[in-house]
């Protein structure tokens, strides 16, 4: 049937996406391998790979197997990796020592893929959780989460880590003053190439549950996070936070959860034009996981997806568990 001209004026918005070269021509966003950070879950042992229930296709390795993720990562051209270690309750203390003990895992796990993989980027994470028998990322006493004794930790913690070798920390505690902190004692200390990437607005979020046991925490929480972790309700105080942290010194910034928190990542992007990553978390990963193992959606569709709307929000990377299936897939192999 003919059509009028009034009826389709001269702007078509199809024509843009009439074939794969064009629509790959127009896109506004693109998403490589450069984007992603991949986390690994190190436990102790030699030749371990475990499988973890919640997060199918996540696994915790022993620190010779994290180097040959490490090597993975590197050759797909993923650029960093961030490790977490699955501390057993031997290393569970009232004091936390465990998390600036030189010879952790963590630190063991750095300085095995440094010598291996010098070129790759190593993040880390500092907080108490793993190591603490209460679960939580601070000191508890009577009941209260406390600030300033925890930051004294945290600084310890993470001047262990850069001693080992590590590109990247990522205070993920939310402790009060924790940046300023870490910052000026990694001066002091000569780590001034050490950068500081700030989980600046995390949220009490129930999508971190798998995690908890990947790092073995689950059984170990006692209580809940909200007296330090941010409201799900607020989105100002994500920008207060940001401005904070980097006013401390903090080179980039995390939003965390991910999906669920575009918004802030939009804002948080817009308002400080600074470095803005987020972190797809494990409840976001297991749920396309099991969905995807059901045959209700298409699992690698979905995983592309959702990574490419971390983008669009405005983040130059984020952190995911799916880094190095997403990487094969864009590199066609």
């Amino acid at each position: 049937m003919k059509t009028t001209q009034a009826a389709f004026p001269t702007t078509r918005l199809r024509r843009p996406r009439r074939s794969p070269a064009i629509r790959a021509l127009v896109a506004e966003n693109t998403l490589t391998p450069a984007d992603l950070i991949w986390p690994l879950f190190v436990r102790d042992g030699e030749g371990i790979e475990e499988p973890v229930p919640s997060m199918p296709g996540v696994i915790r390795r022993s620190v010779d197997k994290v180097v040959e993720a490490a090597q993975e990562a590197h050759a797909l051209g993923i650029p960093a990796i961030c490790l977490f270690p699955y501390t057993g309750n031997a290393n569970r203390t009232s004091d936390c020592a465990e998390a600036w003990n030189p010879d952790n895992l963590s630190n063991r796990a750095t300085r095995a893929v440094k010598a291996a993989v010098p070129d790759i980027a190593i993040m880390t994470d500092v907080a108490l959780d793993p190591y603490s028998d209460t679960g939580h990322d601070g000191f508890v006493v009577d009941g209260k989460i406390i600030n300033d004794e925890t930051v004294d930790a945290l600084v310890k913690q993470a001047l262990s880590q850069a001693d080992a070798g590590v590109d990247i920390i990522g205070p993920s505690d939310m402790m009060d003053g924790r940046i300023g902190a870490i910052r000026a004692a990694l001066e002091a200390a000569g780590h001034h190439d050490v950068m500081l990437l700030s989980y600046a607005a995390k949220y009490a979020s129930a999508f971190y549950g798998p995690f908890r046991d990947a790092v073995g925490a689950s059984g170990a929480l006692k209580g809940d996070k909200k007296t330090y972790q941010m409201n799900p309700a607020n989105t100002d105080e994500a920008l207060r936070c940001v401005a904070r942290d980097l006013s401390e010194g903090a080179d980039m910034v995390m939003v965390k959860p991910g999906m669920p928190y575009l918004d802030i990542c939009r804002r948080v992007k817009d308002e400080f034009a600074a470095p803005t990553f987020a972190y797809q978390v494990s409840g976001e990963y297991a749920m396309i996981q099991a969905a995807a193992q059901q045959g209700w959606i298409d699992g690698d569709r979905a995983m592309m997806e959702s990574l490419m709307a971390f983008k669009r929000a405005g983040c130059d990377g984020v952190l995911s568990y799916f880094a190095p299936l997403a990487a094969r897939m864009m590199n066609g192999s």
